[in-house]
């Protein structure tokens, strides 16, 4: 076999699929994996969703792309529907998460240069937080294991462990533009932020003049059970960025703004050749469908809540290879006591997958569309894991 033409920048599993089902996933060997990754929190309708399938296929068949150098009226019509169920006012397509991010600090800072304040260009970000893997936006993340080997660190970007306002409040200076947070860091170990942190951040930016993202591209489009994380806590950016669950799998991406956030980003100022195409609009569209539904994020709440429940219990159950279980809707974590990845691959030879994080932390995400039986499955495929590694390391100390 030929050595792979591709990048060597991923640590595959080596499981090939070959298509999905709802929540479940088929391998090219016929095995069937329930999946609690979601592709980590992307396919937020679960795999071929018939709703989305025909509105990929229905739309294939008329336009794939135009540019955006002309409308396009799938972004006018899922821009209206965002806005209207959010705090903002304009939306930016993109196709990913990063890009999202991107629009969001560059529309901070141009806000701030249209002030008058040029040198308002600092973005106050939180350590573990994980903010996309372009040069700014590893930047903005500010974790030394995306940082290293790529020279320096993009400027415009201050760390602050979360939760330390003193430590936030001693860093904001003249040159600061906005702070950015997760409501819920998802790679830095599914870590919620209190509610009153977030207002308190609310309340300095409103003191001092500067603006507050919200990064809700893993938390949003009904992860948490509400449409976005940061609902929980009552309090409303001035900017988001969103991807992952907006595009149920296909790649999209945006950037909400409030009217006066985004007043600055007037042509020629940002853009973008593939966002906001006919394609990722349908899809769009048609996930929108389903998440706003009458009761569909109500169902996310509880249903959550059962899987957090049985959690806790397959906690309490296998002390020495579990400690704790976190999170909110159906974005849970459980922290390990095991290495994760010990988990996360035992996880897959009993037929689930879940997706590692930091902290030593392994994400359970499953599409928004999940059964009470399919989390009863999801549960039990957990514990026969968990059961195993504690007899391999009971063979273990035998050995010894």
């Amino acid at each position: 076999m030929s050595a792979s033409a591709l990048f060597g920048t991923y640590a595959r599993s080596g499981l090939e699929f070959d298509h999905g089902e709802g929540v479940w996933l088929v391998a090219s060997d016929g095995r069937r994996f329930l999946d609690c990754g979601s592709g980590i929190a992307v396919n937020a309708l679960g795999h071929s969703h018939p709703h989305l399938v025909e509105a990929l296929k229905t739309q294939a068949e008329k336009l794939w792309h135009v540019s955006n150098l002309h409308p396009v009226a799938g972004q006018e019509r899922l821009g209206r529907r965002l806005a209207d169920v959010t705090f903002a006012d304009r939306v930016f397509f993109t196709n990913s998460g990063a890009e999202a991010m991107e629009a969001a600090i560059k529309t901070a800072r141009r806000y701030q240069y249209d002030q008058g304040h040029p040198e308002r260009f600092h973005v106050v970000t939180f350590e573990g937080a994980f903010h996309g893997r372009t040069l700014a936006t590893i930047a903005a993340g500010g974790q030394a294991k995306y940082l290293e080997g790529f020279g320096p660190k993009a400027p415009g970007f201050d760390q602050v462990p979360t939760g330390d306002l003193e430590a936030l409040k001693q860093v904001i200076g003249p040159q600061t533009a906005a702070i950015a947070i997760e409501p819920i860091q998802g790679e830095g170990g599914v870590r919620e932020v209190p509610a009153e942190f977030l207002r308190q951040l609310r309340k300095i930016c409103d003191d001092e003049g500067l603006l507050l993202i919200f990064d809700e591209i893993q938390t949003g489009v009904g992860r948490t059970g509400k449409l976005f994380a940061h609902e929980w806590s009552g309090v409303n950016p001035d900017i988001m960025a969103i991807a992952k669950g907006i595009g149920g799998g296909f790649p999209v991406g945006a950037c909400l703004a409030t009217a006066e956030a985004s007043a600055g980003m007037v042509p020629g100022t940002h853009g973008t050749t593939f966002g906001g195409n006919p394609l990722a609009m349908a899809v769009g569209n048609a996930v929108l469908d389903v998440i706003l539904a009458d009761e569909f994020l109500d169902a996310v709440k509880s249903k959550g809540l059962s899987f957090k429940q049985k959690l806790a219990g397959l906690v309490d159950n296998h002390p020495k290879v579990l400690s704790d279980v976190r999170g909110t809707g159906l974005m849970l974590g459980l922290k390990c006591v095991v290495p994760v990845a010990e988990l996360v691959s035992m996880a897959r030879e009993h037929g689930l997958l879940a997706v590692p994080a930091g902290d030593n932390v392994v994400r359970i995400m499953p599409p928004l569309t999940i059964s009470e039986e399919e989390i009863s499955e999801a549960v039990a495929r957990l514990e026969a894991a968990a059961q195993s590694l504690e007899q391999k390391m009971t063979l273990e100390g035998a050995a010894e």
